[in-house]
């Protein structure tokens, strides 16, 4: 199974958070499936980290390295493909990775209940 993490899916399993389901975690722990973190994920909590929402580790980004995740980049073409979401959600980030996952064929593991109005393959976070 080929699966793409929500931003907030990707901080509680960096967080070992609790409020991950049963599900996800035996999903993204799974070796033989392939998960994705979206670059779009990634400027997300950088922004948040910034502004001050959220605290992050000063080692983030070597933490997400040593993830057994694939990071799957933004192109022209998944950018494209927002246009053509009907404006169900407005969050830019959700936006882009429900276009990526579209485009992709990936399951997005998220406990956001927009994702699912957009006709994609949703795993409950």
């Amino acid at each position: 199974m080929n699966v793409l993490l929500d931003t907030h899916t990707l901080l509680w399993w960096l967080d070992d958070n609790p409020t991950l389901s049963r599900e996800a975690c035996n999903i993204i722990s799974d070796g033989k499936n392939v998960v994705f973190i979206s670059a779009a994920s990634i400027w997300e909590i950088r922004i948040k980290e910034s502004i001050g929402k959220i605290d992050i580790p000063v080692n983030f980004k070597e933490i997400l390295e040593k993830q057994p995740f694939e990071v799957l980049s933004i192109t022209s073409e998944h950018a494209h493909a927002v246009k053509e979401l009907p404006l169900i959600h407005r969050d830019p980030f959700d936006r882009m990775l429900i276009a990526q996952g579209k485009i992709e064929k990936l399951a997005i593991i998220t406990r956001d209940n927009f994702f699912s109005e957009y006709n994609i393959n949703v795993i409950k976070a």
